[in-house]
């Protein structure tokens, strides 16, 4: 039923009661097939039960405590990097375990036993496994080595930069969990290695010549696994750049380590305002009270959180999971922010979805859900071209003052900036 055009029609309290009525029922209709599926979609709240376990044997295994659990060192000091490890845990097959030595030898990979308690192991289609756990699909060849030509857009150490006025820091390659459809794999090498001090000092001193530069993000690998105090002394020599007004800081630790957000950690972060953290949550999966925790200490530093998933192929490519990770990330106060369509990295053939499906999810997105929850859909420009965003088409044709639209239930409307006669 359509809303009258209220200039043409006069109507009754009772009438125009009526049409609110038959319009809430309508839209109470579009949402029903999410509202079907949502229970469905588990977060990890929802699966506290097997993740204990999951932690449980890990402690065992390891002869550790619940205070070792804790701690971001010990976290990071037991990743699990062999398959006797994994199998032992996760009860992986002989041709599991043969498929994940032989990408291996090709592809690093480590787990924390943090992100492995999320892993239900003896499922293939485990969102948590396909992200960490490596799979014999990683041997395709088809893709590029650095889709985004990173290499060509450094005009100083450390520095990546796509943009007028902003630019990237790289300042390790490492990270607590090596995520199996990384756009950096590249760089993850055979060793963790933070950037040399003189390449950041190089860093920075580009920055200070170029004036227009007033962002600044910091990344890597992960930005968060250097140590508090190269953190603070980083964050430091930025706010002492009178042209830099905002810092940005890349992390997945917050999904994949979300002890390193520890109080000292949030101590310095504060010190140094505004700053920003993008993250990457692409499944309600990822969402556990630890990561809430996280959350809520990043805040109260003063920290603005957003979300950057990557559209993954059998992980999060349906609207009904990437609504209920986009509601779930708004009730720990992360702001969706950018879906990214997966980049032709060599090796992640799998992951990758047709642009189609991308604004598929986007289609149930948009009018579905709060404009919160709504991120914008981007395909990262081949050769370092940046980002540009995708959207359903919305706008049919438009002239002479009128635009034909299709709104988010399909309605064909015409639009005039001013009424006719103005």
């Amino acid at each position: 039923m359509s809303i009258p055009s209220i200039e043409k029609f006069e109507f009754t309290n009772e009438e125009k009661q009526a049409i609110a009525l038959k319009r809430a029922d309508d839209l109470k209709k579009r949402i029903n097939d999410y509202l079907e599926k949502k229970d469905e979609i588990k977060t990890g709240f929802d699966m506290q039960e097997m993740i204990n376990f999951n932690k449980e044997r890990q402690l065992g295994y390891f002869d550790a405590s619940e205070e070792n659990w804790h701690d971001w060192r010990w976290q990071m000091a037991n990743r699990i990097k062999d398959v006797f490890t994994l199998a032992r845990l996760f009860g992986f097959n002989d041709e599991q375990c043969t498929h994940i030595r032989r990408v291996g030898m090709r592809y690093r990979w480590a787990i924390s036993p943090y992100y492995a308690s999320l892993m239900e192991g003896d499922c293939s289609h485990d969102p948590i496994r396909m992200q960490s756990v490596p799979s014999i699909d990683e041997m395709d060849s088809t893709g590029y080595v650095d889709p985004m030509a990173e290499e060509f857009t450094s005009p100083a150490p450390c520095v990546t930069r796509r943009y007028p006025d902003r630019l990237i820091i790289n300042v390790t390659n490492q990270c607590a969990m090596y995520c199996r459809h990384c756009q950096r794999r590249r760089n993850i090498g055979e060793v963790d290695q933070h950037k040399p001090h003189q390449n950041l000092m190089a860093a920075l001193d580009y920055i200070r010549e170029n004036k227009e530069i007033r962002d600044v993000l910091i990344t890597g690998g992960d930005a968060l696994l250097l140590s508090d105090r190269k953190i603070d002394w980083l964050l430091g020599e930025l706010d002492n750049i009178k042209h830099v007004e905002i810092k940005r800081l890349g992390t997945r630790t917050i999904v994949t380590l979300p002890q390193r957000i520890t109080p000292e950690l949030c101590e310095v972060l504060k010190k140094h305002p505004p700053i920003y953290i993008n993250t990457q949550f692409n499944h309600p999966r990822e969402i556990t009270p630890e990561s809430k925790q996280a959350c809520d200490r990043l805040v109260e530093a003063g920290v603005v959180l957003g979300n950057q998933a990557v559209l993954l192929k059998g992980i999060n490519n349906d609207p009904h999971v990437m609504k209920k990770l986009n509601q779930e990330l708004l009730k720990i106060r992360v702001k969706p922010y950018y879906i990214f369509q997966a980049k032709a990295v060599k090796g992640t053939r799998h992951f990758i979805t047709s642009v189609d499906e991308g604004i598929a999810v986007m289609e149930k997105l948009r009018g579905y859900t709060s404009g919160l929850a709504v991120p914008t859909y981007i395909i990262n420009a081949p050769n370092g071209y940046g980002k540009t965003p995708v959207m359903p088409p919305y706008i049919l044709n438009q002239g002479d003052g009128k635009v034909r639209m299709r709104t988010w239930e399909n309605r064909l409307l015409d639009y005039r900036c001013l009424p006719e006669g103005e």
